[in-house]
């Protein structure tokens, strides 16, 4: 395995809870609106079919992961960080925005079969998913461990950090791959297995956790560092070996991507960006600029 270079990002530090205590997830539910850019607007390649007609069909988590996405105090409406650059998007390209919640084994199917426009998913760049899909970066994310925070463990950052633990990790994401891996080769060393927890629902994956059926946690850097900054139940005690792109997602050759990049590109420039992650806390994972289809993880 191979770690990626970013020339445009500094290291990615925690969410400090002094920054989470001021997030205010009420005034969150106003969305950020950015004004149609008609550079981006341009790059819609002519005839381009969108799912709906002049509407951005966008999947995202139907799970409850602030602060990527959430449900708002109504109960129905989906808010977050990955729901307020889908705004952006759709704002900049001059069309409604059409968010569909959907489970993550659902997006890469959807994307392939035409159910949705774009995925966000906080969906990391590898070099695997680039033959099937194409994307435009939003983000820059870590993989980070948590545990609880009266735990006795100080560190999860290599191989042999998770002998013999029980680490609770979605399926088919980067994070379950690097924990595979690690434990392969310990296994190779006679080392004992680690035991991988599987759950999507991130409400029962805490639960499982803080009662004590868990040694750790596994999974993205923004919603661990939330978690600890707006609970306190938990603590981070490691991060994995990739810090990863982390990009809107579409089908391969559709040509949409530029498209987004030069929407995305317009929002950093016009500070619409910036605010959208100042208020959800992710303002370390800011990138300078949109980039299409970038070097992405290999295994």
């Amino acid at each position: 395995m191979r770690g990626l270079t970013f020339t445009a990002l500094m290291l990615l530090p925690a969410l400090t809870c002094s920054a989470a205590e001021k997030l205010d997830v009420l005034k969150n539910e106003v969305p950020i609106p950015a004004p149609a850019n008609p550079q981006a607007i341009a790059k819609i390649p002519a005839g381009f079919h969108f799912i709906e007609t002049g509407t951005l069909t966008v999947a995202t988590s139907a799970t409850n992961s602030p602060p990527l996405s959430l449900l708002a105090s109504d109960n129905v409406t989906r808010i977050g960080s990955d729901p307020d650059i889908a705004r952006l998007l759709a704002d900049s390209l001059g069309l409604k925005l059409k968010l569909v919640p959907a489970s993550w084994e659902d997006w890469p199917l959807g994307i392939s079969a035409g159910r949705y426009d774009v995925a966000m998913f906080n969906i990391a760049v590898t070099e695997e998913r680039k033959k099937k899909f194409d994307f435009a970066t939003y983000r820059a994310d870590n993989h980070a461990f948590a545990v609880k925070s009266d735990s006795q463990i100080r560190r999860i950052n290599s191989p042999a950090d998770i002998v013999g633990k029980r680490i609770i990790v979605s399926s088919g994401t980067n994070q379950e791959r690097i924990l595979l891996s690690w434990d392969q080769q310990n296994r190779t060393q006679g080392l004992p297995a680690v035991t991988p927890i599987y759950l999507t629902d991130d409400a029962s994956a805490t639960l499982t956790l803080l009662s004590g059926r868990a040694d750790a946690m596994f999974g993205p850097h923004s919603m661990a560092a939330w978690k600890v900054a707006s609970r306190g139940q938990t603590k981070l005690v490691g991060s994995g070996p990739f810090r990863a792109w982390v990009a809107v997602t579409t089908k391969k050759g559709n040509g949409l991507a530029p498209a987004l990049q030069a929407a995305l590109d317009g929002t950093i420039t016009g500070g619409q960006y910036q605010q959208v992650l100042a208020r959800w806390g992710e303002q370390d994972e800011a990138i300078t600029h949109s980039t299409v289809n970038p070097p992405g993880i290999v295994y």
